[in-house]
C-alpha cells in the first residue's frame, strides 16, 4: 500500500509521500514522487497502485517533455499525463488482469507552469479522468488514506501557513504508519512557495522525526486525560452495583 498526501493552500504546496513498497511478504523501499522541474514548469507526480503501472506511465510522460512537447498550464499537463495511464491500460490492463491484478493507479500531481495565475493540484484517476482540488478541499490522500484523514479534516484551511501544513501532513503519515504495517519511513517531502517556480525536496527517515512522533502521542494522552468526565455519568450511573461491592 502507499500514503501519499498532497495540500494546496494560498502560500504554496505540500507534498508528502511514503516509500515502502508491499509485495506479498517483501518489502522494498522505492521513491514515488517524481519531479519535472525547468523555467517556469514546475510539477510533481504522486501515485498509488501497481509500480509497473506508475513506471510505465512516468517514463512516457518524461519522454514526450524530452521530445519538446509544451504544457502552457497544468491542467494539459495532467491531460497529457492521463493519455500515458491510458496508453498503459491499453497495453497492459488485459494481461494484468488475466494474472489477478487491478489496474489501479491513482495520481496526484500539483505544480505550477508558466500560464497559470496561481499553483494547482489533481487528482488523477486510473480512467485518466481528474479533478482540480480547490478551496473546499485543501488536500487529496491516495493509498492508504482512512487512519490519517481526522487530523487533516480538524485542522486544514486554504489560509492554513505551509508550515503548519508540512507539520499536520507528517502528524496524519504518523497516525497511518502507526495503524498500518504497509505505510513506513522514510517520506519524501516536497515543497512549493507560489510564482517560485522552483520546488524543493526532502527526505526523512524515522530518527529525523522520531523525538515529533513520541511528542505528540505525549500530548494525545495529556489531551485525552484532560476531558472532563461528568458527560459519562449520565450512561454509567445506569449500570447496576453488584450486591458484593460498596461505592
Amino acid at each position: 500500500m502507499t500514503y501519499c498526501l498532497g495540500i494546496k493552500v494560498k502560500e504554496g504546496l505540500v507534498a508528502i509521500a511514503d516509500t515502502r513498497i508491499t509485495s506479498g511478504s517483501d518489502t522494498t523501499e522505492k521513491k514515488k514522487i517524481h519531479i519535472q522541474q525547468r523555467d517556469h514548469y514546475s510539477l510533481f507526480i504522486m501515485t498509488s497502485g501497481l509500480r509497473s503501472i506508475r513506471d510505465k506511465a512516468v517514463l512516457y510522460f518524461k519522454e514526450r517533455i524530452d521530445e519538446g512537447v509544451e504544457h502552457n498550464k497544468l491542467y494539459k499537463a495532467v491531460n497529457d499525463f492521463g493519455a500515458q495511464v491510458r496508453r498503459v491500460a491499453k497495453e497492459d490492463r488485459e494481461a494484468l488482469e488475466h494474472a489477478g491484478f487491478r489496474f489501479n493507479l491513482n495520481t496526484i500531481i500539483g505544480g505550477q507552469l508558466k500560464d497559470d495565475e496561481e499553483h494547482k493540484l489533481f487528482l488523477l484517476y486510473p480512467e485518466g479522468n481528474w479533478v482540480e482540488l480547490g478551496e473546499g478541499a485543501p488536500f487529496v490522500v491516495i493509498g492508504n488514506s482512512g487512519h490519517g484523514k481526522a487530523i487533516l479534516n480538524r485542522t486544514l484551511t486554504r489560509d492554513s501557513s505551509m508550515h503548519l501544513a508540512l507539520k499536520t501532513g507528517f502528524l496524519s503519515f504518523d497516525s497511518t504508519r502507526a495503524s498500518a504495517n504497509d505505510v513506513d519511513f522514510p517520506i519524501d517531502v516536497v515543497l512549493y512557495r507560489n510564482n517560485s517556480f522552483q520546488m524543493v525536496e526532502h527526505r526523512y527517515d524515522k530518527k529525523d522525526l522520531e523525538s515529533i512522533s513520541e511528542g505528540w502521542a505525549e500530548e494525545l494522552k495529556k489531551a485525552l486525560k484532560n476531558i472532563p468526565n461528568d458527560w459519562m455519568d449520565a450512561a454509567f450511573n445506569k449500570i447496576p452495583v453488584p450486591n458484593n461491592m460498596t461505592i
